[in-house]
């Protein structure tokens, strides 16, 4: 008996060493030195408590009618909370999905009464993490005479704003433009403050 314990706790003891502490401080420290912003972050400077404005790898709540409003969220209990991260695993046939999807129109459809074309998905779906920073230039595009109105711009100036905090398609071809909401109200704020 005792020769069959001893060579398993050895290997358990093994195991939890390389898997539990070596690997993970490895990858930490590589992540640290080949992509020191992302490991960190991404966090913006700016004038609050802390000293940062956000992150621009993390979705905020934007409800202020002169910025771009985020994708819905369900991670936690009121959204956005990072360290409850996740989609809320409701089927295609749950009618709580489908009842907080037309919630989510009609709130939508409230907060950009100039808007009349079909409802960009992303406007009232949540993503899988549920604290997507970017939205589909679409969204954007749908929420824009709503942030010139607020701000008294132009709508030329607001889409000039938005384009310019606009993402390419990664190396190319996977996946869609987008803009990254913090990043286009950052713009705003800078660029065109309100009056």
């Amino acid at each position: 008996m005792r020769q069959q314990l001893l060579p398993a706790l050895r290997m358990t003891v093994l195991l939890t060493v390389l898997t539990g502490l070596l690997y993970p401080f490895a990858i930490t420290g590589l992540c640290s030195i080949l992509f020191s912003k992302q490991a960190h972050g991404t966090l913006v400077p700016g004038k609050s408590e802390n000293g940062f404005v956000g992150s621009r790898l993390i979705g905020q709540n934007f409800t202020k009618p002169q910025y771009f409003h985020s994708r819905p969220s369900a991670a936690g209990d009121a959204g956005y909370d990072a360290s409850s991260s996740g989609g809320s695993n409701l089927g295609p046939t749950s009618r709580k999905l489908y009842d907080r999807l037309k919630a989510a129109a009609a709130q939508f459809r409230k907060e950009n009464p100039g808007f009349t074309g079909e409802i960009p998905a992303d406007a009232i779906t949540t993503s899988a993490s549920g604290i997507d920073p970017d939205i589909s230039v679409a969204n954007a595009e749908a929420q824009a005479p709503r942030v010139a109105a607020a701000r008294q711009m132009s709508l030329p100036q607001v889409l000039d704003v938005l384009h310019a905090a606009t993402h390419d398609r990664d190396l190319g071809f996977l996946g869609e433009a987008r803009v990254n909401v913090l990043d286009a109200n950052l713009a705003l704020d800078q660029g065109h403050a309100l009056k």
